[in-house]
Parts: structure tokens; C-alpha cells; sequence
């Protein structure tokens, strides 16, 4: 069972997606798990043979456990009695290095399937199930060959109030700690984006809608980039000493449907151009939101992003999610007044905030920070 984050202690095997016999190659997506947070979608990180599953589908393992045995291509089968050392099923990668990417494949199908853990339901149906307390025996599905979907999950759930979800308390327990292990400060700082919007104005006039850059794209890049000029803010604190990344892993803070957040990582949207960071941030907020995230997408972060602005928020003051060391938030684009070359002026500005750890930085450093987002959105021509 692997490790999805510095909170988890366990996971809940939902389904396999392959069988003794099977040969699978780096990347593959073997199973689902059920988290406090997602139902995550489970990747090897090597070629090999399924020689045996060790953890049926439907149950509860610590951190940890072994899942599957998994032999390389070569060696022959286990026999009866046989004992061989096979590595399982590849956790994601250790948050002190970066993620290993995937080979590319076609994405496996999202479709509900039949297992040991119950009626025939979308890893996101059932999680959202246990959260409000709705028993799927009791649902008929709509989904394809009756699968019970999510919207057939909040049919079901509306006539009675959620119960306090396992992810509030996976959350609420993981910022305790937070708040009682960092020294948080935080800085705050209203930016000029009268060049941005007018810069994604252009680029966007002849792109269909679906197409469009995004400010969030924008956001995203110009932390990234500044996360190279101030490394004290990409890493990870752990064993009590930080270690800088070299590697820029982004975290972007997503709201799901049934309640709660996750913050899927983004890989090195520092060195990739804006459309591939638009495309990037489309694909995994659609799948977040469908419980569809891979293992490694899910840990390793060297820094969080978190965006209230479109629900109206003016400013967002966020707490580190550790072993990471800082957290940017912004709030809505809005016109505000703007003193520029002597001239009050109507101008669109956000408000950008950074709460970061004081065992490896400090005020000073933090402004350098927060003053190169602002440098990088305000030269929207050079991300």
C-alpha cells in the first residue's frame, strides 16, 4: 500500500485492474485505492509479469503492506512452496526526489466495474457513499449496465445531511499538525496584472473556448519560476533539516464535489510552455473531480498553489501542508484603483499571499519570493 501523502496511515483496495498472468510496463495503472481524500488510481514503476495479488479487493492494509507480487519478464513462475523476495507493486516515489513520469497510454476507462468491496459503482460513487452515509445496496444505478454513478449517490443522499466525512477529519488532523510543528509567517502583497490580462486577451482572441489560457495557467508558471529564484520555498522539511528540490512539483489545491480538497502535483510547470501548463492543469482538475488521480500524481509536492478567486474571495492566507515548507494563494482578479506613473488608474490586480516555514526562511526572504511572482506576471511575454 503506498504512502499518498505525510497523513496516511491506510488505504482501502477498491479494485484490481489486472490478474495473475498479466504482463505490465512502467506506468500502468494495476489498481485503485480508496484514501481519506480520493480514490487514487495505483501505477507500477517497472516491467514485469503479476505473479500474485496478496490483497483482495475490498479490504483495509496499513501503509506498507505488499499488494502484489510482481516478477520481471524473464524469471520463471514461483512454484508450490517457492519463496522469492519479487518487488510489489511500486509505490509512488519518495517526496525527497521528483516523480518518475508514466510511459504514455491510453488513460484506462473511468466506468464502474464489479468487485469484492460491493455493487457495481465508480471508485468516486462509492467513496462519495461512505461520506454521506448512503448504502449502495439500496441505489439503482444509471450508469452503464446499472453502474451507480455519483449522481445517482446524490440522488439517494439529498433527503438527509452528510455526516462529517473521514476527509474533513484526515484534513482537520493533518493542519493541526501542521499549525503545532511550523512556524508559519505569512506576507501578502496586491499585484498589477494589467499587462497579464491584457496578454491572455491577445492570445485568446482567435483560440476556441476550450482552448483559452486561463489566469490560473499564468499564476502557476510565474510560482514556479520564482521557486527557482528563491529555492528556500521548494522542498521538503523533514528529519529536521530541509532539502531543496531540484525539481519544481506544484501542488494545485482542487475542490471535489463530495466536500474537501487535494492538491494533485503538477511536474516542473516551470520549464513547460503555457499551453502545455493549461493542459496539464485541465487534465487533472477533470480527474480529481472524477476520482481518477494516479499515485504519482498525489505525493511529492515541493510547493502548493491554492486559488479562491473564483468564489469571490479578495485574499487567502493557506496553511503548509507538510513535509512541503510554503503555500501561495491568490485571490479574484478585480479592477481596482492603481497609482501608475503618477495617475490614479482603473486597473485589474489579485492579491498573492505566501504563508511559509520559518525553520527555513524568513521575512525577508519571503518578499524576494512574493516580489518574483509579481516580476514574472507583470512580463506575461516571457513565460
Amino acid at each position: 500500500m503506498p504512502s499518498l501523502g505525510a497523513d496516511m496511515e491506510s488505504g482501502r483496495l477498491l479494485e484490481w485492474r489486472v490478474k495473475p498472468g498479466d504482463a505490465v510496463h512502467r506506468g500502468d495503472i494495476v489498481a485503485v485505492v480508496d484514501t481519506d481524500k480520493a480514490a487514487i488510481e495505483i501505477e507500477v514503476f517497472c516491467d514485469g509479469v503479476v505473479e500474485k495479488l496478496l490483497v483482495p479487493a475490498g479490504e483495509q492494509v496499513p501503509v506498507g503492506t505488499p499488494l502484489a507480487l510482481i516478477r520481471a519478464a524473464a524469471e520463471p513462475a514461483v512454484q508450490a512452496g517457492e519463496i522469492r523476495q519479487v518487488p510489489a507493486a511500486a509505490a509512488p516515489p519518495s517526496p525527497a526526489g521528483p516523480a518518475p513520469q508514466p510511459a504514455s497510454q491510453p488513460s484506462p476507462s473511468p466506468g464502474a466495474s464489479v468487485t469484492a468491496a460491493g455493487p457495481r459503482a465508480s471508485p468516486a460513487a462509492r467513496k462519495l457513499a461512505r461520506e454521506r452515509g448512503v448504502d449502495l445496496a439500496a441505489i439503482a444505478g444509471t450508469g452503464p449496465d446499472a453502474a451507480i454513478t455519483v449522481a445517482d449517490v446524490e440522488r439517494a443522499g439529498a433527503a438527509a445531511p452528510p455526516p462529517v466525512s473521514a476527509m474533513r477529519r484526515t484534513i482537520a488532523a493533518a493542519m493541526s499538525r501542521s499549525k503545532r510543528e511550523i512556524p508559519h509567517y505569512y506576507l501578502g502583497t496586491s499585484i498589477d496584472l494589467q499587462p497579464a490580462v491584457a496578454f491572455l486577451e491577445a492570445r485568446n482572441a482567435a483560440r476556441p473556448v476550450t482552448e483559452r489560457l486561463l489566469p490560473a495557467a499564468l499564476l502557476i508558471k510565474a510560482v514556479a519560476l520564482a521557486c527557482r529564484e528563491v529555492p528556500e520555498m521548494n522542498g521538503h522539511f523533514a528529519d529536521g533539516a530541509f532539502a531543496p528540490s531540484a525539481e519544481v512539483r506544484l501542488g494545485f489545491a482542487v475542490a471535489l464535489r463530495g466536500g474537501g480538497l487535494v492538491a494533485p502535483a503538477l511536474p516542473a510547470p516551470d520549464r513547460q510552455a503555457l499551453d502545455e501548463v493549461m493542459r496539464m492543469l485541465r487534465d487533472v482538475v477533470e480527474r480529481a473531480r472524477a476520482g481518477r488521480l494516479r499515485s504519482s500524481e498525489i505525493a511529492g509536492q515541493t510547493i502548493t498553489v491554492t486559488s479562491l478567486g473564483d468564489r469571490g474571495v479578495e485574499s487567502v492566507f493557506g496553511v503548509i501542508h507538510p513535509p512541503q515548507v510554503a503555500l501561495v494563494g491568490f485571490g479574484r482578479i478585480a479592477e481596482r484603483p492603481w497609482v501608475h506613473d503618477g495617475k490614479v488608474l482603473v486597473r485589474p490586480a489579485v492579491h498573492a499571499s505566501l504563508s511559509a516555514d520559518h525553520r527555513v526562511s524568513d521575512g525577508h526572504r519571503g518578499a524576494v519570493f512574493l516580489e518574483a511572482v509579481a516580476r514574472f506576471l507583470q512580463r506575461p511575454e516571457g513565460l
